[in-house]
């Protein structure tokens, strides 16, 4: 069985990987703004959403990227630009590495970290997460109907959770409780666009400075007041920066399919 996805819009496509625990419906705030522009492919990666489970036995990289390639291969996407949040955005910089993407953004990238304790740090947070979640799972709805318990659940990842809908909010929890087999992944990749939140409290905003030492020629794009995952804290920044990384604007009708 292959990824779960969804396809919107008309135009280059643009194909937008979520981060670890997440799924393809962490996109949804900026996809409005996207459609009218791009071909945009949204995939649960494995172990995430509703996809199957993360392959065992394979390099981690192809493990979660081949399946990727399989579903864009069974699309007929040849040469997509690629971008991606977290782990996402790591993969999207993986696939440009390999030469089969027209450009690559990452949104808080993992794997630019400035010491081994910042990758304990980020590990452990995932950790306290999925075991909070665990103890909290039978409270998600009541508690993802409301501001506060918003606030609770996706302070660490999200600086404005009161933007998040319940239904994303429940949705989300499942899908972290779902994704345990991604939790050890820091890929390895190079960039062309690189977008951090300036309140990002799992990657911290510093973490920047070492991605523009390692590759001068990428593109930096701070993202004032935004969280780790930044797509509902600031939709019409976070859009601005994907239609900037994959290219100038293009005005054709939207439509949309979901698989």
């Amino acid at each position: 069985m292959g990824l779960a996805y969804e396809r919107h819009g008309s135009g280059p496509p643009l194909v937008l990987l979520h981060g670890v625990g997440h799924r393809r419906q962490a996109w949804g705030a900026v996809l409005d703004r996207l459609t009218p522009h791009r071909d945009v492919i949204l995939p649960d990666l494995p172990g995430h959403g509703e996809s199957p489970p993360l392959e065992q036995g394979l390099p981690i990289v192809d493990a979660l990227l081949g399946p990727v390639r399989a579903l864009l291969d069974d699309l007929g996407v040849e040469h997509p630009h690629m971008a991606g949040n977290s782990l996402g955005g790591r993969l999207a910089l993986e696939s440009a590495v390999a030469g089969w993407a027209a450009s690559a953004t990452g949104l808080s990238p993992a794997g630019f970290w400035r010491s081994e304790r910042e990758v304990k740090m980020a590990k452990a947070t995932f950790k306290v997460m999925e075991a909070a979640g665990g103890r909290l799972q039978r409270f998600g709805p009541a508690l993802s109907r409301h501001t506060a318990g918003r606030a609770l659940t996706y302070g660490v990842i999200v600086n404005r959770p009161s933007r998040m809908s319940a239904e994303q909010a429940v949705g989300d929890m499942a899908a972290f409780l779902a994704a345990h087999d991604a939790l050890e992944v820091v890929p390895d990749g190079i960039p062309v666009t690189i977008a951090w939140g300036t309140k990002d409290r799992l990657l911290r905003p510093p973490q920047v400075l070492v991605a523009k030492a390692r590759l001068p020629q990428a593109r930096i794009r701070p993202l004032p007041g935004s969280g780790h995952v930044p797509m509902t804290d600031d939709p019409a920044l976070v859009a601005d920066v994907l239609l900037q990384g994959s290219g100038r604007l293009t005005s054709q009708p939207a439509e949309g399919t979901a698989r």
